[in-house]
């Protein structure tokens, strides 16, 4: 029991402490270039998680037809390009400076394997706390499904939508 009570007070007293002043000695690591602090990536990738899962739209209204891919295409490249790149281009200097790093959307894994509702929920309501703004008053939700279709979409785009999509990222 005394061990429960000295564990006790370690984790609802002296841990806080010891944050807040790490804190307040300027010692905490919050520029870009600096390493995440423990169990941030974990608990951050887990709330974001239970939250698109919670309010996800689990259909879209707008279909993945050839003029909806490349309306998407036309706002990824306006918007998105200069964070999360195009196929064929190296991240842009706003992308390298960026912590978390933006994912590059057309290289690798991408999101093909995200329902369009996730991306959708993205888009609209940005992410807290990594430079992904919400785009929910600036964009239609009209566009914010043609470029959630995009990216649902994007290993197997029609060929009109890849070759606008090769143009070079906006360098903002």
């Amino acid at each position: 029991m005394k061990r429960f009570v000295i564990g006790l007070v370690i984790g609802i007293i002296l841990l806080p402490v010891l944050a807040f002043t790490v804190i307040l000695l300027g010692d905490a690591p919050v520029a870009t270039a600096a390493p995440p602090l423990p169990l941030e990536r974990t608990l951050a990738a887990l709330a974001l998680h239970m939250r698109i899962q919670k309010e996800a739209p689990k259909t879209s209204p707008v279909p993945p037809t050839e003029a909806n891919l490349l309306a998407g295409a036309r706002t990824y490249h306006d918007y998105c390009a200069v964070c999360h790149g195009t196929a064929g281009e190296p991240k842009t200097a706003t992308a390298n400076g960026m912590f978390p790093p933006p994912p590059q959307l057309f290289q690798g894994k991408g999101v093909t394997d995200d329902p369009a509702g996730e991306t959708f929920w993205k888009a609209s309501n940005g992410i807290r706390l990594t430079g992904m703004p919400a785009y929910h008053g600036s964009l239609s939700d009209e566009q914010l499904w043609q470029v959630s279709q995009l990216l649902a979409n994007a290993n197997k785009l029609p060929a009109s939508v890849q070759q606008f999509l090769a143009q070079p990222a906006p360098a903002h």
